[in-house]
């Protein structure tokens, strides 16, 4: 594939041609930040009369919504093409696009996996008061084919969130201060995206090695963002100017060591209470003694304990006694030793597991 697959380089020229020379199936993930078609008008002044920096590049206007319909087929059908089976897309918009880029990813056979909602901290506001501050994009993810088998780094997810299930509204800054990329004193690319965002983006749905592309790369952040996760990218860009920024900026970008990027956990060996049980390292009828308030249990012939009038597993009797707060029994009930020490069960665990080969994983 690295034959004819031009990684970690930056394409200058139409995307939509450019995805068309590239092998079919080649790409591990997509992340798209196309023109929003923000059909903008007139100037936009702030209150204090200083005229606001609004995006208003030629790549951003056409002529029309059937025109920009058009555009946006062609480039989701040409990156349709170059995707895995396996791969998936990530479009960010606005309400001025993204609700038609949405109707185009179904007509397409895209299937949906979800909306993520970026909520800006610091948005611009709404200068003339006449509507409400526009605080969010919205970005759709998409697998290329219903019911394939696709990356979702969950575990990473709920580690970045403070090992809390990772939810669809993501509070993050615009890319301001020493982020912003500059040009003479001034903001190189008038719609360059947080380096936060990509990086969830990219954790959340690729791996180290993976092949990230961005049809419309602009000052960079996906590449620079993948190079530091260690994956592989391919940028296409039309402006020039922007191919020269976006280069030098990658060039400076540290990729991180193999040990940092390899953190999804191999799946351990499952290890049933009872097993403690089968294997003599505790017996029926011994007592557990629970970590938080000195309640004690007795272990059952079927691995259940009995607390008072309380019987189930470690798990259900540690949660009732911590009044349904979520409790994980392998950290909470310990066993006495022949010394009269307390010790936690799951040591016992990790023993078994030593020999996991013998266990259903």
């Amino acid at each position: 594939m690295s034959a004819f697959l031009p990684v970690n380089s930056i394409l200058h020229g139409d995307c939509i041609e450019l995805l068309g020379s590239l092998p079919e199936n080649s790409v591990d993930l997509i992340f798209a930040d196309p023109p929003y078609n923000l059909q903008l008008r007139n100037d936009l002044y702030r209150p204090n009369m200083t005229k606001v920096d609004a995006v208003n590049d030629g790549w951003d206007k056409f002529n029309g919504f059937a025109a920009y319909d058009t555009f946006t087929r062609e480039w989701l059908s040409a990156s349709r093409r170059v995707l895995k089976e396996s791969g998936t897309i990530w479009v960010i918009g606005s309400y001025h696009n993204i609700y038609r880029v949405g109707s185009i990813l179904q007509d397409l056979s895209f299937w949906i996996l979800n909306d993520i909602v970026w909520i800006k901290n610091n948005p611009m506001p709404n200068f003339r008061g006449v509507r409400f501050t526009n605080a969010h994009e919205t970005m759709i993810w998409a697998q290329k084919k219903q019911g394939a088998k696709y990356t979702f780094n969950y575990k990473s997810m709920k580690a970045l969130n403070d090992d809390l299930q990772m939810r669809s509204d993501w509070n993050l800054n615009l890319a301001t201060g020493k982020q912003r990329v500059r040009s003479n004193g001034t903001k190189a690319h008038s719609t360059q995206k947080p380096e936060a965002l990509l990086y969830r983006i990219i954790m959340a749905s690729s791996n180290p090695g993976d092949v990230v592309l961005d049809p419309f790369f602009g000052s960079g952040t996906t590449g620079a963002v993948a190079k530091k996760l260690g994956r592989n990218w391919i940028g296409i860009e039309r402006e020039k100017k922007y191919v020269r920024l976006a280069q030098k900026r990658i060039n400076a970008v540290q990729r991180a060591d193999e040990e940092a990027l390899h953190v999804e956990k191999r799946k351990q060996a499952r290890v049933p209470f009872g097993t403690l049980l089968e294997n003599g390292l505790l017996q029926p009828g011994q007592t557990l003694y629970f970590a938080k308030n000195g309640a004690k249990a007795k272990i059952l012939s079927n691995g259940h304990l009995r607390c008072g009038k309380l019987i189930g597993s470690i798990h259900g009797v540690a949660k009732a006694l911590m009044e349904n707060a979520p409790a994980n029994g392998w950290d909470l009930w310990f066993y006495q030793d022949g010394d009269g020490n307390k010790i936690v069960i799951n040591e016992l665990r990790e023993r078994l597991r030593s020999n996991a080969s013998t266990f259903e994983r």
